[in-house]
């Protein structure tokens, strides 16, 4: 009797498990979309439907699972930055934990900050996500400063050892010879298709 909504990161086996796939952008429109007594099982990322949890007042049901690079950040290391950098505003990505999202100024999506950082009126920010989104920032907003947070120890754990797999070389090659390519059984294709496209036609309605 429970709804599974899972994020869009999950593989194609999980897709095919789920009801209705979500983004960080879209996953608190995607619950509230719902019927209010509908029951729902929110996967993988905890502190991603935790933060949902607290905004819709729902009482989700949370895989017990979250990202590497936002489970990181230290809340102590962080608390003594805002003191170093009084004038800074913090914000940081949903799925970082309660602790640290308590401190922020602005919690949102990789695009609702990068969005936030160009609207908003303050110079310095502390950031709270993956740092590729730095050089974005900065690129978008040169005449401001923005720091990455702090992990909890001294590796470079806030960035994605994943997402630093692609390259500009290995989308040029993967561009111009359409490789590797990616084959899938057909039947699980055609089931992880239909939570997204039930996501797709949800935000369409919503006009997302």
């Amino acid at each position: 009797d429970h709804m599974v909504i899972t994020y869009i990161n999950c593989s194609a086996g999980m897709k095919a498990l789920s009801d209705i796939i979500c983004t960080s952008s879209n996953a608190q429109a995607i619950v509230e979309s719902l019927p209010k007594d509908q029951k729902i099982i929110f996967a993988p990322d905890k502190n991603l439907g935790a933060y949902i949890n607290k905004k819709t007042g729902r009482n989700m049901v949370l895989w017990n699972g979250a990202c590497m690079v936002h489970e990181i950040f230290s809340l102590e290391k962080i608390t003594k930055l805002k003191i170093r950098h009084p004038k800074a505003k913090f914000i940081a990505h949903p799925e970082c934990e309660e602790a640290v999202l308590n401190l922020a100024d602005y919690i949102g999506s990789t695009t609702g900050l990068l969005k936030y950082t160009q609207q908003d009126s303050a110079m310095e920010y502390i950031v709270a996500t993956e740092t590729g989104i730095l050089h974005q920032m900065q690129k978008l907003s040169p005449q401001k400063t923005f720091i990455p947070a702090p992990p909890s120890n001294q590796c470079a754990c806030n960035e994605c050892p994943y997402m630093k797999l692609n390259t500009l070389e290995k989308l040029y090659l993967c561009m111009k010879y359409e490789q590797p390519e990616i084959t899938m059984d057909e039947e699980l294709r055609l089931a992880a298709r239909k939570p997204i496209d039930r996501m797709l036609e949800i935000s369409a309605k919503l006009g997302l």
